[in-house]
């Protein structure tokens, strides 16, 4: 982790940088006249990596240093906070998985022969892990599995904010591990739901099909995959509005999503179906009898119960 931040940084740290000194920085005369861990900021940026900085340090002195003399200051005040976890000690934590459901296509009926399995769901850590300096990641990915497990309360975060995805893992029919307290949570998903699903679900497409619309403009082609995804992602939402459940399987409409996806319907005619499900989601959203907010101190009492659970 803490080196891929590094490989983040930019080819050149910008004039009013605060750095520290890693080693010690001598004068003219070659004594010491600033410890390491001295404090400057960059007054004069070099133009390429192979010259120098000038840094002026709080008794008005400026000196010429090399970039792998310095650090930057935030960075060297977080660097004990992000202890780098080995793959092993990450894998650890795929034993404290509550929750495994199937999500995707084949959960949604829209599979083929060639599509993955994706799989989603919740690990519950000790709470010794969760309470230390350090803490759990937020979530565990296998990218060669296509699975994601998100941290326990990271996940009723997204739920509670009426995050697609999240939703769709409380409602697949296709669930694969559920120890007790995900059972639990699972004969509760309902007070995740409310209105916000309409400003998420409808936002969300709303963007997603401007970018699809300069991509066509620009290139001449879109991907049809993620044009039919977000029409399903529609249908999901004004289900939910009207009927308080989040729909996951679309069997009804396979057939012409599934058309969508292959490229075989105009892009006049997925826009109209678009536009047309947009009405009827301002419709169900009128109508809905969703709470304005989802239950935040029923998550909040389940979150509880799971952490002393691990305690």
């Amino acid at each position: 982790m803490a080196e891929r931040a590094v490989s983040r940084l930019p080819l050149i740290l910008p004039v009013g940088t605060q750095v520290v000194t890693r080693m010690e920085v001598a004068g003219a005369d070659g004594e010491s006249i600033y410890p390491a861990g001295s404090v400057g900021v960059i007054v004069k940026a070099p133009v390429d990596s192979a010259h120098s900085y000038r840094v002026l340090f709080p008794d008005g002195t400026e000196v010429a240093l090399r970039r792998q003399q310095l650090a930057v200051r935030k960075q060297v005040q977080q660097e004990g906070f992000l202890r780098p976890m080995s793959g092993e000690a990450e894998g650890d934590l795929y034993q404290y998985v509550i929750y495994r459901c199937i999500v995707g296509s084949r959960a949604y009926g829209l599979d083929d022969s060639g599509s993955d399995t994706d799989r989603r769901g919740i690990y519950l850590p000790p709470a010794v892990m969760q309470w230390s300096l350090y803490g759990v990641p937020e979530q565990l990915e296998r990218d060669e599995t296509q699975e994601c497990y998100w941290e326990i309360q990271h996940f009723l975060t997204l739920a509670l904010k009426a995050n697609p995805n999240v939703l769709e893992c409380l409602y697949t029919p296709l669930v694969e591990t559920a120890l007790p307290l995900a059972e639990e949570l699972l004969a509760m998903r309902g007070v995740f739901l409310s209105r916000l699903i309409y400003q998420t679900y409808n936002g969300y497409v709303m963007s997603q099909f401007k970018k699809l619309e300069q991509d066509l403009r620009a290139r001449g082609a879109i991907k049809w995959k993620h044009a039919m995804h977000l029409i399903r992602l529609l249908l999901s939402g004004v289900i939910a509005l009207k009927e308080g459940v989040v729909p996951v399987r679309v069997e009804e409409h396979r057939e012409r999503l599934l058309a969508i996806r292959r490229g075989e319907v105009p892009w006049e005619e997925v826009n109209a179906w678009r536009l047309s499900l947009h009405k009827a989601f301002d419709a169900a959203f009128a109508e809905t009898r969703l709470p304005e907010r989802p239950d935040y101190e029923r998550a909040n009492e389940f979150l509880l119960k799971a952490r002393r659970s691990m305690v």
